[in-house]
């Protein structure tokens, strides 16, 4: 079982006013578009003061991009405008964009909302196939964060971090964040952590249309052979003919670094781990990928490769370690596949 990668190349940075320094496309998918065209959906101003937004970036590899923020109001999508969302609470702000495009041609896209007393994970669809979403659920969302006001349902409460995935039979899974409680006294317990005294696990959930969510089942969690500072921050996934390649957010929460360790499948519920350690090397001190590299939704296949856009930074999880300025940038690399044992 081979899987390597050629080379990193940054293709997209913050240069605009609203990123704020800051872009992100963790969680987020990477769409190819005609003629060597992709489009790539992110969240810019992910920084530590908190004014990030939703966009989508389209364009070519070393060329320029053009980037489109989403244009949100609480009331119908905005007409004329590339990229609108529609029926959000005023005040709300969004992150992490999931797109998903559905059989019948409706297109839908998941992100976590921020907004007074509320952190929950709500969809947003489009019919008109030109990017003017319309919320679907602030109410009742697909997940609630521990810090949301209405959170009172283990089943459905989760440290964000989340993928979506519509599989072939027209049902959906997730994968999203658990948490464990350990004791200051446990080896696990980090202070400098975010989360101190919290060690995050991945969970798989189900749904039938993808709105209502149940069926939570703990697929991936360290064990003794892990370090006790490890963590998993995150699963991406992506659907090979051979069988499911895991991302695993392989985060080591006393070093605040992340990375992304490999594992696999065959139904998505049991993961193998064989090599329990880093797949992409991360940058030398001062290049963008220097602490911290977070996987997207998925791997794409293209010419015949497999390539990953990915999110680099140059600062730890907790912004306190960082080489210059802290900036976060999307890089690209691509990887052979030989998955036959």
């Amino acid at each position: 079982m081979d899987i390597n990668y050629r080379g990193k190349q940054v293709v997209l940075e913050p240069t605009e006013p609203w990123e704020g320094g800051f872009i992100s496309n963790f969680t987020s998918c990477v769409e190819s578009l005609p003629d060597g065209q992709w489009r790539i959906w992110y969240s810019a101003g992910t920084g530590p003061d908190g004014k990030f937004t939703v966009a989508f970036a389209e364009g070519s590899i070393n060329q320029e991009w053009k980037r489109y923020p989403a244009v949100l109001n609480s009331g119908e999508p905005t007409v004329d405008v590339p990229f609108a969302i529609g029926n959000l609470p005023e005040g709300w702000k969004l992150v992490q964009p999931v797109h998903i495009s559905m059989p019948d041609g409706r297109q839908r896209l998941y992100f976590w909302a921020h907004g007074p007393g509320v952190v929950r994970y709500i969809a947003a669809e489009s019919e008109d196939g030109n990017q003017r979403y319309t919320v679907l659920n602030t109410n009742q969302p697909c997940l609630y964060h521990p810090n949301d006001r209405a959170a009172n349902n283990d089943e459905i409460t989760t440290n964000d971090a989340t993928n979506v995935y519509l599989l072939t039979d027209g049902t959906y899974e997730m994968y999203t964040v658990g948490l464990v409680k350990v004791q200051k006294e446990d080896p696990r317990y980090v202070s400098h952590d975010n989360a101190a005294g919290l060690v995050r696990v991945i969970d798989r959930l189900t749904s039938r249309d993808g709105l209502t969510w149940g069926n939570r089942r703990r697929v991936l969690q360290p064990d003794a052979q892990d370090a006790p500072g490890l963590q998993f921050y995150y699963l991406s996934v992506t659907q090979t003919p051979e069988r499911k390649i895991g991302m695993l957010g392989h985060y080591r929460a006393d070093n605040q670094t992340t990375d992304i360790e490999l594992c696999f499948s065959n139904d998505g519920v049991t993961w193998e781990r064989p090599y329990r350690k880093p797949w992409i090397q991360r940058g030398k001190p001062g290049e963008p990928d220097c602490y911290g590299i977070y996987a997207p939704h998925a791997l794409v296949f293209s010419n015949g490769s497999y390539l990953l856009f990915y999110s680099g930074t140059n600062y730890t999880h907790n912004f306190k370690i960082h080489q210059g300025p802290c900036r976060s940038v999307i890089m690209l690399t691509s990887c052979d596949l030989q998955l036959s044992q």
